[in-house]
């Protein structure tokens, strides 16, 4: 019966809610450190492991670029080297089609040029008929004056014929 007439007051009630606040704060307080001795930790380690790993991948790019520059100066210099005189290995029944197969070659490899050369002057053109316009109006100007002079000419034939003939 004690323990049920026991009425808490609400002087004691707030009391053991700041106390409740307290300690809560205290237990923040104490992980706090270990929290930030943690993140230290992890910031001083994670670089060097960062570091680490971009020294192996730096470590793989110069593997694979030094691989590289090996293969370019051996195809150099197979390239350099002349391969004109050395015969192919070939089976004796495939040289009528390779012989085909040259031929047909040369004349694509021709009419690429060709058609190369057509490509590159595409950009060209308006200019080239620009100077075709500017070549004909000369052109017939040319004409022009030729006409002029021939119907001098003859004019000028005729007064001879007609002082010689007087």
């Amino acid at each position: 019966t004690l323990d049920l007439t026991c009425r808490r007051t609400p002087c004691f009630a707030k009391f053991s809610e700041i106390e409740e606040m307290v300690n809560m704060e205290a237990e923040i307080n104490e992980v706090q450190p270990l929290r930030l001795s943690l993140s230290t930790a992890i910031d001083l380690y994670f670089p060097f492991y960062f570091i680490g790993k971009k020294c192996e991948i730096l470590q793989v790019m110069n593997r694979h670029l030094e691989a590289i520059l090996k293969e370019k100066r051996d195809l150099r210099k197979r390239l350099i080297k002349h391969r004109c005189q050395e015969s192919l290995p070939i089976e004796a029944t495939f040289h009528k089609c390779i012989v085909e197969l040259l031929t047909e070659a040369v004349t694509f490899t021709e009419k690429l040029e060709s058609h190369l050369q057509s490509v590159r002057s595409i950009p060209q053109i308006p200019h080239m008929m620009n100077n075709m316009d500017a070549t004909l109006s000369k052109t017939e100007m040319l004409m022009i004056e030729l006409e002029e002079l021939t119907e001098q000419i003859l004019k000028w034939e005729k007064l001879q014929k007609e002082v010689y003939s007087n």
